[in-house]
This record gives C-alpha cells, structure tokens and sequence, in this order.
C-alpha cells in the first residue's frame, strides 16, 4: 500500500473520479482498436494486396498530408462545437472507413478508403487532451496525461497481442477479420465518450484582453508554440513517424523475421510502459520538461542504433535485441508524452485549446508525411540496411531544439515549478 501511495499520491488519486475513468476506459477501448492493426498499412497493401512497396509507404504519405491539412479544422471544430461530439462523429466514420478497407481491390480504391478513413481520425487524440485538460487541475495535468498514455499503450499491447493471433500472411481472409474488429472495438469507444458529452460543451471565446474571435491569428503568433511544434516534429521523425512508416517492413524484408516477431517486440514496449509509467511520472515531477523530452531523442537514439546493429547479428540474438531495445524506446515513450502535452495545455488559452492541440499535433502529422517518404527513398536507393541509424541522428537533432526552446518557457510551463493547485 505504500508503494501504491507513492506512485499514485492521495491528491492525485482524488481527481480520479467518474468522468475521467470513463475518458481513460474510451482510450484504453479505442486504443485496443488501433493495436489490432498497429504498423500493418504497409504490410497489408503490399505482402496481402499485391500493390508495390513505393506505392504502399507513398500513399502512406499521402494519408499523412491529407491528416495533416485536416488537423487544424478538427481542432477548430473542438473549439466551436466542443470536444465530444467531435470525438463521437470521428469514431463513428473511423470505424466504417475500416470496414470498407476490407474490400479494396484497386489503387482507386485504397487511395479513396485510406483518405476517408484519415480525414475522419483526424481529429486524433485532441478531443482526449481538451478533456483532461478540463477534468484535471494543473498541478495534476502532466500526471494525468502520463496515466491517459499509459492507458493508450496498455490498449495498443492488447491488441496487438490478439492481431499476433489473428493475422497470418498464408491466410490474407485473416486481415479482413482483423480490421472488421477493429471497426467494433471503435464503435464501442465511441458510445463510452458519449458519456462524457456533459464536460465536452464548447467554451466561449475569452473578450478580456482585446481577445475577440482572434482564433488562429493568436495561436500561429505563439512563438513559444512555434518552436515546440518544430523540435516535436523532427523529435518524432526521429521516433513514432519511422517506427509507423518503416520497422515492420525493415524487420520482415531486412532481417528477413516472421511478422508476428512485431507484436511480441511491441509487448516488450507496452509492458514497460505500463509498468513504469507511474514510477517515471514521479521522478519527472519538478523537472524540466524540455530536459526529459531531450533525453527520450537519446534513448531513441540507441534503440536505432541497436536495431541497425541486428543486421549483423543471429536472427535468435536480432529478435532478443528488439525486445530488450524497445523497452529503452518506450521508456522515452514514458516522458515525452506527459511532458508534451502537459506543455502545450499549460502555454493554451481555455477557449483555444483545440487549436492548440491541433497545432501542437502538425508535428505528428508532418512526421507522417515525411517518415514514409524518406524510408520510400531509402528502400529506393537500396539503402535500407543504413535507415535505422540515419533515424536515430534525426532523434538526436529533434533533441537537441528542444532544449534551445527551454529559455522561452516560464519554469512553470517547463514543469520546474508546480502549478498552483
């Protein structure tokens, strides 16, 4: 009981209440969801639909660009019409996007699909990230966020424990099943964030200080924001955007490892992540968050640098070093999260929040741009055993822009001094 009382404080523990459960089960369901098909877009359209490798990872960027000119409209919607029913509408389309995946037999028809389906979850995880805002007192945000996340990965892991048991390449009708669940799972997050449709009314704009329907105009002047959403991108280039993009398709055609390899090395990260996330949240409390998101581009450094050094290695020793290496990526995972988005909320206007999100999530969306793109020329350039560690110097540099953003920051806003409860 000790333990617990020290990794979950009392103070924390008191802001748990209904309506933040319900948001946390919504993501952990939703996310569960997402972990069935985690990483197989490019699998799926290559080794299962017979379309070529430059076409899958290109018009995994075109999904990206398209997310990425869809994202500040779905945070301006957030803002307009509040974040709920926002989340209710992106689910609900979600979930029959995937269900028409299932019957793409044509380049037509996966370029149209995949568009639908990435306009209507480009509303990400924005909805989420206004609420909590609203649920959870400041002192408390980053810890909050940090439990929001560690729900996200313990849904991914799930799932992609029951899409090991599923998804067989000898068995292409096994994707079709796959992506059919993931269609219901969604459904079913949807209904639960209907419950929260009380707390995800829309704020009206703040009149005080001449801010008057300044909307955009506002949140683009953001310096500070500015800055973070470029060190973010080229941080998450470095990460989450190769690792979308590029390490199934590196782990199956490089290392020449079965495909069910990915979702034991994933079980390896979500385990991590669920069991340190607390103890890694309060050892971040009264640090600097641009000095922990600085050291996640180190971790993720080495995890690149170890899965290139896999080439050279056994395929038994390659697989136990992809296990071992994701826990470092995802004890990086740990802390840029909560350090991110407890950021970001801190420096946003209530009534501006979703644009802020949205702007703050460009990074993502950018990175999903460009991730296919580039690991599309590597392959292209039959450079493909030099992608990872060419990913990792991206990790590095993204690194090391955040910490030059720390010196516009408050220490408040850098999490070196507790929000005033």
């Amino acid at each position: 009981m000790a333990l617990f009382d020290r990794l979950v404080p009392a103070d924390f523990r008191r802001e748990i209440r209904g309506p933040l459960r319900r948001l946390y089960l919504s993501t952990f369901v939703n996310c569960f969801g997402n972990g069935l098909a985690f990483a197989m877009f490019v699998v799926y359209l290559h080794n299962v639909r017979g379309f070529s490798t430059t076409f899958s990872t290109l018009l995994l960027t075109a999904t990206a660009i398209v997310g990425l000119g869809t994202g500040p409209v779905w945070g301006t919607l957030v803002d307009r019409f509040g974040p709920v029913g926002v989340g209710i509408g992106s689910y609900l389309a979600s979930a029959v996007g995937l269900v028409l995946w299932t019957t793409i037999h044509t380049r037509t028809e996966a370029i149209v699909i995949a568009l639908v389906i990435t306009v209507f979850e480009g509303a990400g995880w924005g909805p989420g990230a206004v609420l909590i805002a609203r649920l959870v007192r400041d002192a408390h945000r980053q810890r909050a966020y940090g439990v929001n996340f560690m729900m996200v990965n313990l849904g991914i892991g799930m799932g992609l424990l029951v899409s090991a048991s599923i998804v067989s390449l000898r068995h292409p009708e096994s994707f079709t099943v796959l992506y059919l669940f993931d269609a219901a799972v969604t459904v079913a997050a949807g209904v639960i964030f209907a419950t929260l449709l009380a707390h995800g009314k829309p704020v009206h704009e703040d009149h005080r200080e001449g801010h008057t329907r300044d909307g955009w105009r506002v949140v683009l002047s953001d310096r500070r924001l500015r800055r973070y959403v470029l060190a973010s991108l080229v941080l998450i280039l470095g990460g989450y955007g190769s690792v979308d993009s590029g390490l199934s398709l590196f782990i199956v055609n490089n290392l020449h490892v079965s495909i069910h390899v990915i979702g034991i090395t994933f079980f390896f990260n979500t385990v991590t992540i669920v069991v340190g996330q607390l103890w890694i949240l309060n050892r971040m409390e009264g640090h600097s968050r641009t000095r922990a998101m600085a050291l996640v581009s180190l971790l993720w450094f080495v995890f690149w640098a170890a899965l290139g050094a896999s080439l050279a290695l056994p395929v038994a020793v390659a697989v136990v070093s992809m296990c071992l290496t994701q826990v470092v990526f995802a004890v990086g995972e740990t802390m840029l999260q909560p350090a991110g988005s407890a950021l970001v909320n801190q420096i946003a206007p209530e009534h501006l929040r979703g644009r802020y999100n949205a702007a703050a999530g460009t990074a993502w969306g950018v990175s999903g741009t460009l991730a296919p793109a580039i690991t599309a020329l590597y392959y292209g350039l039959h450079l493909g055993n030099w992608w990872p560690i060419g990913t990792g110097i991206t990790a590095l540099v993204g690194g090391g822009l955040m910490l030059t953003l720390r010196s516009s920051l408050t220490p408040e806003e850098d999490g070196v001094v507790a929000a005033t409860v």
